[in-house]
């Protein structure tokens, strides 16, 4: 029994680094391609388009398969299409050169994109159904299986930037070869159930509860609505260094002082220290939350936020490359002390009637309409300070973005302690 638990957490951890190694493999550096192709004032579409499909895309392919096909079925499925148009927007890089148009890079990216976003939440089920086939507490074995999608997607990035890929349309063909493999790989997995749709007691399920609709009724409680409403505006905050992270550090490349220092000529490897923050930094969050509470954990994090931003806009990859590696570190307390604390506050304070459309409800007001208010706000404060100015005056730009988005990161903790009312009980 010992020995099969273990060959499925092999199998599931494969998926998993698999699955994030998709998206490592263009995540962080697709904004120095595009500024490569002379597309940097478009970098902000490019992540907007990942929140605007979290919005529906997930919940639709969710009906679909709950109700028809098998999750690990469709997780092949998503991702074969994924890779065939993530494929075609690297032919299109290929064929276009340096004369690469908006529109048609773009076209055949969102399409990928709409495929994969919701495979995030479906190689969860895959793992959740497989574990408790097994009868192994998910619980305890899911979170190291979890682990390994981060280390896949390190791995991805890190080898990205070695092959020397991280300017070029390669990125892309690199994530849809990885996606082919696991579009494969996924019909291999043990197989997940479907149901019929319908309620315990026979009544069919509304497109309201289907799509998870019920969960806006919680907007009624003060608390709750507070809690959605700064999820939001944390959210505005959460792909902005994905996006424009890369392109700032090669910004440096054009002065004399910078050029040729290793960092500015792989910004990859010094972001994936970003990954290896957040890895470590769910290690800290049990102790943290018992300590502190959720709400002083959500606070961290919003304020560490500010401390991301704030070390970019006053480091440098020389002398102040100090500055930069503390901007990497924070982030793992950025990113996973609210995701994870804002989870359990939903968990803690919703019905279980509606708890998983709650926590869809908390995804989409982060990683939907907030990730893509955030990445198009960010462009265009970019696109002024940065991006439409001369060579010679875009790093001072770049340093005044980054105070903008920190100032803003530090308005939105304030209101939040002010605001936002919940008594820590150990």
């Amino acid at each position: 029994m010992e020995n099969n638990n273990l060959k499925l957490k092999v199998r599931l951890l494969v998926m998993n680094f698999l699955q994030f190694a998709v998206w490592g493999a263009y995540l962080t550096s697709m904004g120095s391609y595009l500024v490569n192709v002379g597309l940097a004032e478009n970098i902000s579409w490019f992540y907007a388009i990942q929140g605007i499909v979290s919005i529906f895309m997930p919940a639709l392919i969710g009906i679909i398969s709950d109700r028809w096909i098998p999750a690990q079925r469709m997780l092949g499925l998503c991702h074969f299409l994924a890779a065939v148009f993530m494929g075609g927007a690297a032919f299109y890089g290929l064929n276009g050169g340096q004369e690469v148009e908006f529109s048609g890079l773009f076209t055949l990216y969102s399409l990928s994109v709409a495929f994969y976003m919701p495979t995030l939440a479906l190689s969860n089920s895959v793992a959740y159904s497989a574990l408790e086939g097994a009868k192994m507490d998910t619980v305890i074995h899911f979170p190291p299986i979890r682990v390994f999608g981060t280390i896949g997607f390190i791995c991805a990035m890190i080898a990205v930037d070695f092959l020397g890929y991280q300017n070029t349309y390669m990125q892309f063909l690199v994530s849809a070869g990885l996606s082919l493999v696991l579009a494969v790989y996924a019909q291999t997995l043990p197989p997940c159930a479907v149901s019929s749709g319908t309620q315990a007691d026979g009544g069919h399920k509304s497109v309201t509860e289907a799509l998870g609709l019920r969960a806006f009724t919680l907007f009624r409680e003060k608390k709750m609505a507070y809690f959605f409403i700064f999820s939001f505006l944390l959210g505005v905050s959460l792909q902005i260094t994905n996006g424009y992270a890369n392109p700032f550090i090669q910004s440096f490349s054009a002065v004399d002082a910078y050029k040729g220092l290793y960092f500015v000529e792989h910004a990859n490897q010094l972001i994936s220290l970003s990954q290896m923050s957040e890895t470590l930094c769910i290690l800290l969050i049990p102790f943290f939350l018992h300590r502190y509470g959720i709400k002083n954990v959500m606070l961290i994090a919003m304020f560490a936020w500010v401390l991301r931003f704030g070390f970019f806009a006053v480091g440098n990859p020389g002398s102040g490359v100090w500055l930069f590696i503390l901007s990497m570190i924070v982030y793992g307390v950025a990113f996973d002390f609210f995701n994870v604390s804002g989870s359990l506050f939903v968990d803690k304070e919703t019905d279980p009637a509606i708890r998983s459309s709650a926590q869809g409800l908390f995804m989409i007001m982060t990683n939907g309409l907030g990730a893509t208010v955030g990445s198009l706000c960010a462009g265009e404060v970019i696109n002024r300070f940065v991006y439409s100015r001369p060579m010679e005056e875009q790093l001072a730009g770049w340093s005044t973005s980054w105070f903008i988005f920190s100032a803003y990161a530090l308005v939105v903790g304030v209101l939040f302690a002010l605001l936002f009312k919940y008594k820590h009980e150990k």
